[in-house]
């Protein structure tokens, strides 16, 4: 279903299904990442839920900041028998670790769009005019989505696996598919001179 107007970068604070018919097919990109071909297909075929908490607290280590910032801790299941995996974001832009068995072990950054200069931001980590062009698509700018940080409207995640080659760089935000207002991810994978772009799109559960 469509995002609620109370549901913005702000708060995704919820349940989230990804639909598998308004999104991309997730195969390609698995597949430049490395994820064998059984477990591909798994995913294929599961419903992918999203638990999102997001929340204001003190910085993950390694930090030197002080203060506080914004979290989005996230746990996604799947059905099918697949093993969840959870995505826990400091969204202070600090480099940190994390390791999980479908991804292996990533480097990854997040942060809020606080310029409001989608292209310039992407295009600092490494994507081509193209991509980058692909990333700032179809968002939506007016004033209810500015509820972030600075009055930020959208998230920039970055995620870097050395050993296996593969980087991916994410924007989330809000946009209107199919006339209604909607949860989205436009993603970029890139490794070597092979690249898939892909956009998820999530309805709101509860």
């Amino acid at each position: 279903m469509a995002a609620p107007a109370s549901k913005t970068i702000g708060d995704l604070n919820g349940t989230w299904v990804m639909n598998k018919n308004l999104s991309d097919p997730t195969e390609p990109g698995l597949a430049l990442q490395g994820i064998g071909y059984l477990t591909r297909k798994a995913i294929g075929f599961a419903t992918v839920t999203l638990s999102v908490k997001q929340y204001s607290g003190a910085p993950l280590p390694p930090s030197t900041a002080g203060g506080e910032c914004v979290h989005i801790d996230i746990e996604q299941t799947a059905t099918g028998g697949i093993k969840g995996t959870s995505e826990n974001r400091c969204t202070d832009a600090v480099k940190r670790t994390h390791s999980d068995w479908l991804f292996g072990t990533v480097d990854s950054h997040s942060y809020f769009d606080t310029a409001g200069d989608l292209k310039k931001a992407v295009l600092a980590h490494g994507v081509d005019a193209a991509s980058a062009d692909y990333l700032a698509a179809n968002w939506l700018e007016g004033e209810t989505e500015k509820t972030g940080p600075e009055g930020a409207a959208h998230l920039v995640s970055v995620a870097d696996n050395q050993k296996d080659g593969w980087i991916a760089v994410q924007v989330w935000g809000f946009q209107t598919i199919g006339g209604e207002r909607r949860y989205a991810r436009n993603i970029v994978l890139r490794k070597g001179d092979k690249k898939v772009e892909m956009r998820l799109i999530y309805d709101f559960i509860s």
